[in-house]
């Protein structure tokens, strides 16, 4: 492999979260996991939900009816039901708050309290899909291992071929006389 391409395979591993702690078996049970989650299998007993004043334009909808939600999940409760390979990427997402040590999701997107309270479950769901995402490694199938494996022998080989003709150049050159 040249420099550069050692390179570059280096700067793309090292971009890649680490999650070699983790065990094959924990990733295949996370991904099994993130296949069975859904917006309403979210536990509700580990969420704080509250309502408030929307903002922006609506007239006395906005100034008199509570139709913001905001749920807050402590993030030591969501990550007790969270497979363990998802547990940081969960803390670096946009809705994680240090200081509360929580998850703070708000919606105003509608007029409803309830059409807001099933959009924060939305948006929680999608953000722990999300982080599924970027941490788990995506599953290589058999025809795509195969055909890497091919790329990497045609390449090998092509390398072997460049050397033996650098080499019998060099040699031709020297007066050895060995010319295939």
């Amino acid at each position: 492999m040249s420099a550069v391409r050692c390179s570059e395979a280096f700067r793309f591993f090292a971009s890649r979260k680490s999650i070699s702690n983790v065990s094959e078996e924990d990733i295949e049970a996370a991904r099994k996991w993130l296949g069975k989650l859904d917006p309403d299998t979210i536990p509700k007993n580990i969420c704080e939900l509250s309502f408030s004043r929307s903002s922006g334009p609506g007239g006395q909808n906005v100034n008199k009816v509570n139709s913001k939600a905001t749920l807050k999940v402590s993030a030591d409760a969501l990550l007790s039901h969270i497979p363990m390979p998802l547990h940081s990427e969960i803390r670096s997402s946009r809705y994680y708050a240090p200081r509360s040590d929580s998850i703070i999701i708000q919606a105003d997107d509608s007029r409803k309290q309830n059409d807001n309270m099933h959009s924060c479950y939305a948006k929680l769901h999608h953000m722990i899909v999300a982080a599924g995402s970027k941490a788990l490694p995506g599953e290589t199938s058999a025809e795509q291992s195969q055909r890497v494996k091919n790329l990497q022998k045609a390449e090998n080989e092509h390398r072997l071929r460049a050397k033996k003709f650098h080499s019998n150049k060099k040699s031709a050159r020297k007066g050895g006389g060995n010319s295939d």
